[in-house]
């Protein structure tokens, strides 16, 4: 049997504290700050970094399954634990003396949203001078710095700039179905200067100063794997609340408990199936790369489009297991009270990101018969 890892362990030693409070971050849309305050206490926000820094550099295998064992309990501490660590990442692309002045104190924790509208980076004396709007800064309420990534005017690249949380407006407008303790909120900058140590080419070679297999893998990458994990998370904890349910549960109209009906039982079985068979792909291909990459240096095309594939197929299957057994639990699924219908809510959501999407599964296929992949990959 394989060892669990010591940060597996410690994940799944706050699910008593994550469930107590999971009904107050629905509420609160955003975690409370007993986790916030358990998961710095217990680097959850150091999985990525460096060593160099104090991190732990975790493979990516290793990432996937923290990431799923803290979704179990709650898919939003799963998803700014998972987002928070991408983010993470930006220390191996900075001068360590600024690395550890962002992510050395214990709240050195960074944030941001995908990139935003058409605003450029100015360059000026010393940096940049950025004005813009972004969203989905999931975590943001228990940042202390925030990032945009922009064009640079007059220059063929794009940068990511990072900044206090202090220096910019904050816009609630994180309203939704699932995932809404994330506090994946808007930010607002205007005419703000950013030193030009405090920007970086993300995951781009001429800027890494980590020599580690973990920084051969782009951010966007370990967000596939953090993310897959908290898919196969929210799929685990719903399949063994669903064994949970009552011998005597009987589903209305039927003659028979719900647990002695065939159609039941088959449909348990293959959700079962489906879980350990999308986890065991996530997790051979992650280690199968890991181990390429330490051999090699950089994993190819292939290996990289097999990671994605990987995690999206992770994401696709934990929804359809959630779907199948949520409505086999019948109108108890739908209470809030009832470790259902928070689940279902969450995996959706996290289906819709872009991580989890079936766009996809097109540009595996396309890379797999030796053509270009028509959309971002």
């Amino acid at each position: 049997m394989t060892d669990v890892h010591p940060q597996v362990a410690l994940a799944r030693a706050l699910h008593s504290l994550v469930k107590q409070q999971a009904d107050e971050v629905n509420r609160r849309r955003e975690l409370t700050p007993p986790i916030v305050e358990a998961l710095k206490r217990g680097g959850f926000f150091r999985m990525l970094q460096p060593r160099s820094i104090g991190g732990m550099e975790l493979k990516p295998s290793e990432f996937a399954r923290v990431t799923e064992a803290i979704s179990a309990a709650d898919g939003s501490t799963a998803w700014v634990v998972c987002q928070g660590n991408g983010c993470s990442m930006s220390a191996a692309y900075l001068d360590p003396g600024v690395a550890r002045e962002i992510f050395g104190p214990v709240d050195g924790i960074l944030a941001w949203g995908p990139p935003g509208g058409p605003s450029e980076a100015e360059p000026v004396a010393g940096g940049y001078c950025i004005s813009g709007t972004w969203r989905f800064a999931s975590g943001s309420q228990n940042a202390s710095w925030l990032g945009a990534h922009m064009k640079v005017a007059g220059r063929k690249e794009i940068r990511t700039m990072l900044f206090p949380k202090s220096s910019v407006e904050m816009v609630d407008i994180w309203h939704t179905l699932g995932l809404r303790g994330t506090a994946s909120n808007q930010y607002v900058v205007k005419d703000l200067f950013v030193p030009a140590e405090h920007s970086m080419l993300r995951d781009q070679a001429v800027d890494r100063r980590e020599d580690g297999p973990l920084y051969r893998f782009s951010s966007s990458q370990l967000y596939s794997a953090g993310f897959a994990g908290v898919g196969l998370g929210i799929a685990r904890g719903l399949i063994d609340a669903f064994v949970e349910l009552p011998a005597t549960k009987i589903s209305r109209g039927a003659s028979k408990p719900m647990r002695e009906n065939n159609v039941v039982q088959s449909q348990l079985a293959q959700s079962e199936a489906k879980w350990h068979s999308a986890r065991a792909f996530l997790h051979h291909t992650l280690d199968e790369i890991h181990d390429h990459v330490i051999q090699h240096g950089e994993m190819t095309g292939h290996q990289a489009a097999m990671m994605r594939l990987a995690s999206t197929w992770a994401i696709q299957q934990s929804r359809e297991a959630v779907n199948t057994l949520f409505h086999c639990a019948g109108s108890a699924a739908v209470f809030e009270d009832q470790p259902f219908e928070r689940r279902l809510r969450d995996i959706h959501t996290v289906s819709q990101q872009s991580q989890g999407r079936q766009l996809h599964y097109e540009s595996v296929g396309q890379i797999m018969l030796g053509l270009a992949p028509e959309n971002q990959f």
